[in-house]
């Protein structure tokens, strides 16, 4: 049965390109909202229509700056809930603070964990994001998560790019499984990049598992950071005998000299979604290309609105 309130969506200034293709996607206006902030750096929100009663949608990525975008939406959602929307749903399609996952060292917070409980507590009632760093925060959360992939986006591009002689490449082992289902969705075989240290002050070597050899190498991963760690592996990938090596991230947060690196390396093609909006320096990097994921979110958003299953969006 469709969810009998109306559909409103609202942004932060994260994600203001990206929640009007959402928009344009289900055919509704932006939602009014002024979003700015004080003299002294507080974030000053007000909505601009009445939402009483209505289905509430606020999508603003927690990107850099991160704490600001945070308390954006934050503030956002405890606008909706006092202006009485009927249910208010997070749409973050990067979620920062995700590698803040696990205390991995003595007297470490999980933040993670502390930030998906700000985002339960400011009043929202479901979050939907996309490929979380790590998927196990989705337990964080003591309100429904739905947990989108953009693979779907990848995949289409490339089959729809005709390229043979294919092979999927996980940049590390703690990636394998979920590069394993990018692989199997293109039908093309999986490779390994093992990063090892082998003593203590020795460089890093890359273990190539696989072959690559005479093959188009895409290398998946959930963001590109520093590019660091990527631009290594496309150079092992290389020199083993690859055609080309072609970077598929969902979240570019290029963060320092990644653009640099990018440019002066190896890859042919990196390619990113637009959850979080590019910088000028990428913006204007030949190697770097977005593909949207504002029809994916739509259809997600469409779906909840209604209460019809999101299952079909992972196929």
């Amino acid at each position: 049965m469709a969810y009998s309130k109306s559909l409103k969506v609202f942004c932060g200034n994260a994600s203001r390109a990206l929640a009007e293709g959402i928009c344009a996607h289900l055919e509704t206006p932006l939602g009014k909202a002024s979003v700015s902030s004080f003299s002294d750096g507080e974030i000053k929100v007000q909505i601009g229509e009445n939402i009483r009663g209505s289905d509430v949608f606020i999508c603003n990525s927690t990107s850099p700056p991160v704490n600001t975008n945070l308390m954006e939406m934050l503030i956002l959602i405890d606008a909706a809930r006092r202006a009485s929307a009927e249910r208010v749903t997070a749409v973050v399609p990067y979620f920062g603070y995700g590698r803040q996952d696990r205390k991995d060292r003595p007297r470490v917070p999980i933040t993670a964990k502390l930030v998906s409980n700000l985002i339960v507590a400011a009043g929202a009632d479901r979050v939907l994001t996309v490929d979380l760093h790590c998927g196990q925060i989705q337990g964080f959360f003591d309100i429904p998560v739905d947990h989108l992939s953009a693979d779907v986006v990848f995949v289409n591009y490339f089959i729809e790019r005709g390229i043979d002689d294919v092979v999927v490449v996980s940049p590390d082992t703690g990636s394998v499984a979920r590069i394993r289902e990018f692989a199997r969705r293109l039908d093309v075989p999986l490779t390994i990049v093992d990063k090892r240290r082998p003593k203590e002050n020795e460089s890093e070597v890359m273990n190539v598992i696989g072959d690559v050899a005479g093959k188009h190498a895409l290398i998946f991963d959930d963001m590109i950071d520093t590019a660091g760690t990527l631009v290594k592996a496309a150079q092992a990938i290389k020199d083993r005998g690859a055609i080309d090596v072609i970077a598929c991230s969902t979240h570019p947060v290029f963060s320092g000299n990644a653009v640099e690196r990018i440019m002066n390396s190896v890859l042919d093609e990196v390619l990113v979604s637009d959850s979080i909006p590019l910088k000028e320096d990428a913006l204007a990097c030949p190697k770097i290309k977005t593909l949207s994921i504002a029809p994916l979110l739509g259809e997600a958003i469409r779906r909840v609105h209604q209460e019809e299953s999101l299952s079909i969006l992972f196929r």
